[in-house]
């Protein structure tokens, strides 16, 4: 695979989850080319050796890698550069979309003879610095499997879910447990405070037990000492994963109750101004309600 390792990555969208991958295929000796809607995000990355990338140019990277916020954003972006296209190209999406987005751009891609590949990501800012994060990938199981002289500078683990799109509905159930498991660390959280608790002490005095978790481990300690920087996680993007869930399953005639109600939490939160705070965040919700 010599020559693929030598291959011309565009990476489009320089956040922050792309600006971390980024920094590693860079560092790892790939040649990468960079871009972001913002360009003055790319900077950090073209100090480290990356080169600007200019979307009409697109044609000259046999892999294009999209890290962007939303089905908006990468519908958007895709229309920018889709007229550049050739054939045989591999788009791999790192980006958390829906299922239904994620057809509809496979199919457009594949009449121009290009590959699309989903392939959200979960580990985080922390995951994406070490290349720990663990990546569901949906599409051709064979050409996944002939990327992992890219995927393993950015993962742990890449798991082929099926076909296209199930890498997405995999990161959309995964973002259901995180999501609303946020909200019930919230409710714990404030609930033991008003009860007397230390709440400093949960994440130690938890830790092993079967209500522990990551995102216990992560949360909780800053919900008990309201420190809410630096974002690791923003509300708005839990919300949208958490809003993709709920729409999932409404296409497949299922009903979540849990995953509706902690939905209405996060948008409730999100639009009392809190949509770029970090998740933790959500303890305020209690903190007003029960000092009132």
């Amino acid at each position: 695979m010599s020559n693929q390792q030598h291959s011309k990555i565009a990476f489009l969208g320089m956040g922050l989850m792309g600006s971390r991958m980024a920094t590693r295929l860079i560092n790892a000796g790939f040649d990468v080319a960079v871009w972001n809607r913002t360009t003055h995000a790319c900077n950090a990355l073209l100090e480290l050796g990356a080169h600007p990338l200019a979307l009409d140019q697109i044609a000259d990277y046999p892999l294009i890698l999209t890290c962007l916020s939303d089905d908006m954003a990468v519908q958007q972006v895709f229309a920018q550069f889709s007229p550049y296209l050739k054939a045989k190209q591999i788009i791999i999406d790192f980006s958390s979309l829906s299922v239904h987005c994620t057809h509809q751009l496979a199919d457009q891609a594949a009449s121009q003879q290009v590959s699309w590949i989903d392939s959200p990501v979960s580990g985080g800012i922390l995951g994406a610095e070490q290349g720990s994060l663990v990546i569901f990938a949906g599409g051709d199981a064979e050409q996944i499997q002939q990327l992992n002289y890219l995927y393993r500078h950015l993962s742990q683990r890449v798991t082929c879910m099926g076909a296209v799109g199930t890498g997405q509905a995999t990161k959309i159930c995964n973002q259901l447990i995180v999501a609303a498991n946020s909200t019930l660390i919230a409710e714990a959280t404030a609930l033991a405070q008003q009860a007397g608790v230390d709440t400093t002490l949960l994440a130690p005095a938890l830790a092993g037990g079967f209500a522990d978790s990551k995102p216990f481990q992560i949360l909780s300690p800053r919900m008990a000492t309201h420190q809410f920087e630096p974002v690791q996680w923003k509300v708005k993007t839990l919300s949208k994963d958490l809003n993709n869930a709920v729409q999932l399953a409404a296409d497949n005639n299922l009903t979540l109750p849990v995953a509706s109600q902690a939905l209405q939490q996060l948008q409730n939160h999100q639009n009392k101004g809190f949509a770029e705070a970090d998740l933790s965040s959500l303890i305020c919700q209690f903190q007003k309600t029960t000092h009132t």
